[in-house]
């Protein structure tokens, strides 16, 4: 009778060794596997959070984009306006707020606003201001003298 539950006892646990050898060999294949899925969904992730921050980006861009009087496009043809480049312009011409508001057919207050920043002009105002930029001292004083 001892011999038997030796006998089993002993056959039990080789037949254990045996199963967690082939459990142990099947389980690193599927650690490897789940290793790398788990790589591959990080990976995505951080491109998903890229591509969104990308869309936010070009979202806000598309929704900013206006004409500036320098005359410069954005590459799709658009004129862009900056305050900065405006005020600027203004002070080369030599020309007042309200003569460069009345070269424009606006009101000398636009013209402040535009400058500060507090205020951007129309695309037809743009179009004006892209013209104006072409001119010199001399010529953005004898249009003005016309007017």
């Amino acid at each position: 009778m001892r011999l038997m539950t030796n006998l089993a006892t002993t056959l039990k646990a080789e037949i254990s060794r045996v199963a967690r050898k082939e459990l142990r060999g099947d389980m690193d294949s599927l650690r490897k596997a789940v290793s790398h899925q788990r790589s591959e969904i990080a990976a995505l992730k951080r491109k998903t959070a890229e591509l969104e921050r990308l869309t936010r980006q070009l979202m806000k861009v598309s929704k900013t984009k206006t004409p500036s009087p320098e005359g410069e496009t954005d590459g799709g043809g658009q004129l862009r306006f900056q305050a900065k480049g405006f005020g600027s312009l203004r002070k080369k011409l030599g020309l007042s707020a309200q003569e460069m508001a009345k070269l424009l057919g606006v009101s000398s207050l636009s013209v402040y606003k535009w400058e500060s920043g507090k205020a951007t002009p129309r695309n037809n105002h743009i179009q004006a201001i892209a013209a104006i930029r072409k001119l010199g001292k001399r010529e953005a004083r004898a249009k003005l003298a016309e007017l």
